[in-house]
C-alpha cells in the first residue's frame, strides 16, 4: 500500500475510533507517574484489571523512598498474583532505589533515563511519557496495538518496534498516546482475538 494511501487509511482509522471511544483512557488506575510506574511494570503478562486489584496494596509504599527500603518478601507476596513476582518484585524495589539514588525520588520524563530503570523498556517508557506526562515520545505496542495495527493494513511486521516506527509516520505525534489507548480499548471490547464482534466494528470495512 502506497504511503499516502496508508496515511488516509490511518487518518480515518483514528476518527473512527476516537468517535466510537471518546472518553477513552488508560486502563491502569493511577494516581501519579510513581503509581502508573509500578502498575506498569506489574502488567507483564498480567491483565491491567488483575493490577488494579493489586495496586491499592501499594499504600504501603506511597513513595519511591518507601518502597526502596521495602523488604522484597513482602512485595513478593503483595504482587504474586500477578505472575512472575520474584522478578517484578525484584523491578519494583531496584525501580525504587534508582529513583531515590539518581532522581531525588521523581520519575524521570525522557525516554533515556526512563529506559535504564529496573524493570523498565521503550513500551513502559513510552506509557509513563503519553500517559503520566503528555510527552509523546513514541506509540505504546502492546499485542493488542500490534494485532490491529496487522488487522487494519498499518503495519506487516510482528516485532513491537517495527510497528511502533510503521505508525508513528502515519499519524500526528499528539495522536499517540491517544492511539495505543484506541487501539486497546478496541481490542478489548470489540475486537477480542477469539470472538471478534465485527458486526459492532467502526473500522470493520478497514479490516
Amino acid at each position: 500500500m502506497k504511503t499516502r494511501k496508508r496515511a488516509e487509511r490511518a487518518r480515518t482509522i483514528f476518527q473512527r475510533l476516537h468517535q466510537a471511544y471518546p472518553d477513552v483512557r488508560c486502563a491502569l488506575d493511577h494516581a501519579d507517574a510513581y503509581q502508573l510506574l509500578v502498575a506498569t511494570i506489574l502488567s507483564a503478562q498480567c491483565t491491567d484489571a488483575r493490577v488494579n486489584m493489586v495496586t491499592p496494596a501499594f499504600v504501603r509504599f506511597p513513595t519511591p523512598e518507601h518502597l526502596a527500603q521495602a523488604d522484597r518478601a513482602e512485595v513478593e507476596e503483595l504482587i504474586r498474583s500477578t505472575g512472575f513476582f520474584r522478578n517484578k518484585a525484584r523491578s519494583l524495589v531496584g525501580m525504587a532505589q534508582a529513583l531515590v539514588a539518581e532522581h531525588r525520588g521523581e520519575v524521570p520524563r525522557s525516554m533515556e533515563e526512563l529506559r535504564v530503570l529496573p524493570g523498565v523498556g521503550r513500551k513502559t517508557a513510552n506509557v509513563i511519557l503519553g500517559t503520566a506526562f503528555g510527552i509523546n515520545e513514541g506509540i505504546t505496542v502492546d499485542t493488542h496495538v500490534t494485532r490491529l495495527s496487522r488487522l487494519l493494513g498499518l503495519t506487516r511486521h510482528d516485532d513491537p518496534v517495527r510497528i511502533e516506527q510503521d505508525l508513528m509516520p502515519l499519524f500526528p505525534r499528539d495522536h499517540w498516546a491517544l492511539l495505543s489507548h484506541l487501539l486497546i480499548t478496541h481490542g478489548r471490547q470489540v475486537c477480542i482475538a477469539r470472538r471478534p464482534l465485527c458486526g459492532e466494528c467502526p473500522v470493520f470495512a478497514l479490516c
